[in-house]
């Protein structure tokens, strides 16, 4: 079962890589515990936690938070140990796949995105994240909930990279126009777009609905380019969506990307239309 937000962390999901990680911190909570004469009771209570919830750590079957680490460090007189893990164990708690998108984004040199139905997670506010989490059927629960959104606005760290990829945004119209979350929301959201749309390795454009014509209709696109000259692509329309790493088969996404890149509306327009929807909001 899935604990609430206010628990020490989240389960190790089984096989999962991260998996000896969450294990070697949690015999060092044990260890530091020890060293400090406490018994598991004693930790749970002076932490607030159940001792289920300890030995789970401890085990390393549970995911502890950054902040309960940094906790139990003062608690335990550790000098900083148990803090050493805090920013693995954020990482951590994110799904496997989110791990793994990461990662490629954090490699990217180039990065095409085209976008059909919402706005695309990296340019995602907090709060549109959190309404586009919120919709999801069956409902997820508060602690998937916000462990989503936070992964979600932790990739967004590609925009701090240095060197700056360069990075391409196609965004269907009515994407700007669905009001997800709420007219507050949106407006927020739209005023992101502006700003992120004023970085200088970004490109953003907005595809006309009128424009019925061009080879995006089939679902949204994704190419990620690397320095050693390789690349992988995803869209949905196209190879039964699976990522794709063959040459031949990247080509034909990359065709399909510039036609839609020449077909939307120049950058320059692009941003005048979110400053006109702001205006109707």
């Amino acid at each position: 079962m899935s604990e609430g937000v206010d628990e020490a962390g989240w389960d190790v999901e089984p096989g999962d890589e991260i998996e000896s990680i969450v294990q070697a911190v949690g015999r060092l909570l044990k260890v530091c515990r020890e060293a400090a004469g406490m018994t598991v009771p004693e930790l749970a209570e002076a932490m607030g936690y159940g001792e289920d919830m300890i030995r789970k750590i401890e085990r390393g079957a549970r995911i502890p938070r950054p902040e309960f680490l940094d906790k139990a460090d003062t608690l335990l007189k550790a000098q900083g140990h148990l803090r050493a893990f805090m920013e693995d164990m954020r990482k951590a708690r994110y799904p496997k796949k989110v791990r793994e998108l990461a990662e490629l984004e954090g490699r990217a040199i180039d990065v095409l995105l085209y976008s059909t139905l919402h706005i695309h997670g990296l340019l995602q506010t907090e709060e549109y994240a959190r309404a586009m989490f919120g919709v999801h059927r069956p409902a997820h629960s508060p602690d998937v909930l916000e462990a989503g959104v936070a992964a979600r606005t932790a990739r967004q760290s590609i925009f701090e990279r240095t060197p700056m990829p360069e990075l391409s945004f196609v965004q269907e119209q009515v994407t700007l126009e669905r009001p997800v979350g709420g007219a507050v929301v949106l407006r927020r959201q739209l005023e992101h777009l502006l700003e992120v749309a004023e970085r200088p390795n970004v490109e953003f454009q907005v595809m006309p609905t009128g424009r019925w014509d061009h080879p995006g209709l089939n679902g949204p696109i994704e190419l990620l380019r690397f320095a050693d000259g390789t690349a992988i692509g995803r869209s949905d329309g196209a190879f039964n969506g699976r990522p794709i790493q063959d040459p031949r088969q990247l080509r034909v996404l990359e065709l399909r990307y510039g036609i839609i890149r020449a077909q939307a509306l120049p950058p320059e327009e692009s941003l005048a239309f979110i400053e006109q929807a702001l205006g109707e909001l």
